[in-house]
């Protein structure tokens, strides 16, 4: 499979207790993550983070699929078409 151009949008709820499983997976995909940028809310306690990647579908499907079992974290991803 042919790797393509993507993003994927994190939120992360109670980041405190959460941020250390999402950090674990995320080092997991660190070859294939170009860029990362985290925002930490304070005033309703969360986390945004936005990742450009260049993986293949089944490596997106993966890492939010990871990601999307935590509790209190919510993930929206995309790819190029080409």
């Amino acid at each position: 499979m042919d790797k393509r151009l993507g993003f994927v949008g994190i939120i992360i709820e109670n980041r405190l207790k959460v941020a250390p499983l999402v950090n674990k997976i995320l080092s997991e995909y660190g070859e294939e993550i170009i860029a990362r940028v985290g925002v930490p809310y304070k005033e309703r306690h969360c986390s945004v983070i936005t990742l450009t990647v260049d993986m293949t579908t089944d490596e997106l499907g993966g890492l939010t699929g990871k990601l999307g079992a935590i509790e209190g974290v919510t993930v929206r991803s995309g790819l190029a078409k080409q």
